[in-house]
């Protein structure tokens, strides 16, 4: 049987991004098969976490309790016994004629894209990452023993893919199942493989390796990935004879809560934040934990912006000796700064300076603490004791140039009467292109002159003080915007848990008006921020500006949803000002002729977010793209930050290509807006890899791996001007729409050029209504 076609377009998501879950069907029978499964699935796959689906009947309290005490992503999922009685069955005395169905409620799971459904009588010794990776079709092993002809399935582990994850398919098993035109004594299996008819993607045994192959006490092979106990016996009802070594396997996971937890624990390597949170807290909260365990769940905690807690955890460890473990000061300093208890932070890291392993990250931290601050004697004396401990030290490096760049950017004698304030987040040097271009973008919205003279510059990441707050009342009014500002983990702070590091006290006292202008709701598919404080001291800003502007439609849903009514309503649509760049720049030259180039950018920050587990198919997908395109055009690598060169070097050691780089982090505005204008097409996974340009005149195409791409896209009406880095035909998808925009390239500029006029009268329209409150003369 081909695969069932389907209305369904994909994933959900704005991304794109592919959920994926493993499921198994769990009934007070199986429990001590399942919750034995659950624990070998994370000792042996200690970097994976995503939901687990289990589908149940009759499972009471205590089964939950335990089920949920073993993994923190469980999704309880009632199936409708009633669905399957009017299946035709067989042996009428078995226990598995009716249960054995209510598997089959995987192909109900449309909510997903790939589903990892096993058998709870099995055991996982191996790594299962390469069926994460499947995309398409249903994989499984073959059956063991081939009754009723060759080219059937084991249904003990399937990988079900989008395409089978819908009611069309469903519906196709319910009418097998009630027609009984299947092998009846098989049940499910019977099922799927009179539906499928040998129609599977082929998995090796190891992925579903049967006890009956170690028929005589054979012992189990190395690179057996899933143990799968079939038959009547089973190890936690005593067994069978002949099979002693594979059982031996399986009572190695048949743990106590405790003994996993600690296992999981001691594993070493990377491991899943979640995960190691899960098992982490619970050692703390039920027989104490050793420091080491402390460190890494505070750690963990940190990791996924849960930064109170991790403070929680780390303040636990007890050190009388003084030989506390200076990785856990530098831990728990950083915590500290993340809450803002900045002299406890302080404290914390000037005792890790005492340890020369960490030395320079601690004073890097302190040098970063006394900025935050407005310290700038402190910072620039930790900062070079972090360069005496390691003259690499990036941080310390980066905060002794960052005190000479804000030098530059205050004006002397500058009128401050003649001043706006902009709260911004200003990049440092070798930093985030598109984050350099935003703050001149947005001054250049109010005043043709963005220089110190007219601006007085206060970055978001500073406490805003008393001193900060007398400047800015100085001032005839204060724009905040210049990033997506709405994030919860670039730089966390605990008075506002946005960017702006603004307590409340301090916001309510700001006498001049307040502005907030193209700002962004920056959070991924997979993060959650809702946290009370955020929501407290957003509905203050909102409460207290006379224009709130944010720069997509998307984040206007996201934030008026978190307002009471009379507030969301004053959040309105102020598109980002690079997307309208060159009705900004002063003597802005169109080009006669653009070079045949093609710009591609890629992003790695928040890495695990963005690709999921599809990165060697996004890399494999973009390797193809990038050789057709070269038929076409001269294809170069922008990169916005030093990190996204990851992807020429990746390409270059993956499949042999090599692309010329252009260090846009290393670039001023005017050449980073020059190097936008010179070109055909862009191709850009950062969303000012895509505004920027558009707001140069040039035509793009977004790789979607952040909402706020797709946002925007669907802002201007060109959602087609985006692929989902998912996408099982990036590549060809890619070329398609790169070769289209090439061979009629004049048409996609006025296309372009016709979309930022509207952004560009909007804009206009929202400055209308500041010229009165912030004096602009217009």
């Amino acid at each position: 049987m081909s695969a069932p076609t389907t209305t369904a377009t994909g994933p959900t998501t704005a991304t794109g991004k592919r959920r994926v879950a493993f499921a198994s069907y769990v009934d007070d029978n199986y429990l001590p098969g399942f919750l034995t499964l659950l624990r070998s699935l994370v000792l042996n796959n200690p970097r994976t976490c995503p939901d687990f689906v289990v589908l149940y009947d009759d499972l009471g309290p205590a089964a939950v309790s335990a089920i949920r005490r073993l993994y923190p992503r469980i999704v309880l999922r009632r199936v409708d016994p009633a669905r399957y009685d009017d299946y035709v069955k067989g042996d009428q005395g078995s226990y598995l004629v009716r249960k054995a169905y209510f598997v089959l409620d995987v192909f109900r799971m449309s909510d997903y894209d790939t589903v990892i459904a096993l058998d709870t009588d099995m055991v996982v010794l191996g790594d299962l990452g390469e069926l994460l990776e499947l995309r398409e079709g249903i994989g499984a092993v073959e059956q063991f023993f081939p009754e009723g002809g060759a080219g059937r399935l084991n249904s003990g582990l399937l990988v079900v893919n989008r395409e089978y994850l819908t009611g069309e398919f469903a519906a196709r098993l319910d009418e097998v199942g009630r027609s009984g035109d299947y092998d009846v004594e098989k049940h499910d299996q019977g099922v799927l493989n009179a539906v499928l008819d040998g129609d599977f993607v082929r998995l090796d045994s190891r992925f579903n390796f049967v006890k009956r192959r170690l028929e005589g006490d054979l012992p189990v092979p190395d690179d057996v990935v899933v143990l799968h106990f079939t038959g009547r016996h089973k190890p936690w009802n005593g067994g069978e004879v002949g099979y002693e070594r594979a059982e031996e396997v399986w009572r190695r996971y048949d743990l106590d809560d405790r003994e996993l937890y600690r296992a999981f624990c001691a594993l070493p390597g990377d491991k899943h934040p979640e995960l190691v949170v899960h098992y982490g807290t619970r050692l703390v909260e039920e027989c104490g934990a050793d420091s080491a365990t402390l460190l890494a769940t505070g750690t963990a905690l940190h990791s996924m912006g849960r930064y109170d807690e991790a403070v929680d955890v780390l303040l636990r460890v007890r050190d009388p000796k003084g030989v506390l473990d200076p990785r856990h000061n530098l831990a728990l300093g950083r915590a500290l700064m993340a809450v803002s208890r900045y002299d406890e932070a302080e404290a914390r890291l000037l005792l890790a300076t005492q340890d020369p392993a960490v030395a320079a990250s601690a004073f890097g931290l302190l040098a970063e603490c006394a900025w935050i601050r407005g310290d700038r004697q402190h910072q620039v004396a930790y900062a070079r004791a972090g360069l005496d401990a390691d003259p690499t030290d990036r941080k310390s490096g980066l905060l002794l140039r960052r005190a000479r760049a804000e030098e530059r950017r205050t004006a002397p004698g500058a009128d401050p009467a003649e001043q706006l304030a902009h709260v911004a987040f200003y990049m440092d040097d070798q930093g985030n292109a598109g984050d350099k271009v935003l703050p001149e973008s947005v001054r250049l919205v109010f005043d043709a002159d963005a220089s110190p003279r007219r601006w007085h510059s206060v970055h978001a990441h500073r406490l805003f003080d008393e001193p900060l707050l007398e400047e800015v009342n100085a001032r005839r009014g204060l724009v905040i915007g210049g990033g997506g500002l709405f994030i919860p983990d670039t730089s966390p702070n605990g008075n506002s848990r946005w960017q702006w590091n603004v307590p409340d006290e301090t916001l309510e006292r700001i006498t001049v008006p307040v502005v907030v202008f193209a700002v962004g709701y920056n959070v991924f598919d997979g993060q959650s921020y809702a946290h009370r404080r955020f929501v407290e001291s957003l509905r203050l800003l909102v409460r207290g500006s006379v224009f709130f502007g944010l720069r997509n439609h998307g984040s206007i849903e996201r934030v008026r949803a978190l307002l009471p009514a009379d507030l969301a309503e004053r959040v309105v649509y102020q598109p980002c000002p690079t997307t309208v760049a060159r009705n900004l720049v002063a003597g802005w030259q169109e080009p006669v002729e653009r070079a045949e180039t093609v710009l591609l950018n890629c992003a790695y920050d928040r890495s695990g977010l963005r690709f999921g587990h599809d990165y060697g198919h996004f890399l494999k997908e973009m390797a193809d793209a990038v050789t057709a395109l070269r038929e076409r055009a001269d294809v170069r690598y922008a990169a916005h930050i030093a990190s996204d060169e990851k992807f020429v070097f990746d390409l270059r050691r993956e499949h042999g290509i090599s692309l010329p780089v252009v260090p846009m982090y290393d670039m001023s505005n005017a050449e980073i807006w020059a190097a936008y204008t010179d070109c055909r097409l862009v191709v850009g996974m950062r969303g000012h890899a895509g505004m920027i340009p558009f707001g140069c005149g040039t035509p793009i195409i977004s790789l979607i791996s952040h909402p706020k791409l797709a946002y925007f896209l669907d802002d201007i009406g060109r959602p087609d001007w985006g692929v989902s880095i998912h996408d099982r035909r990036l590549g060809a998808v890619l070329t398609e729409r790169a070769t289209a925009v090439l061979d009629d390239h004049r048409a996609m500029v006025d296309d372009v050029a016709k979309c930022q006029q509207k952004l560009w009268t909007i804009t206009q329209n929202n400055l209308e209504r500041l010229r009165e409150p912030l004096g602009l003369a217009l």
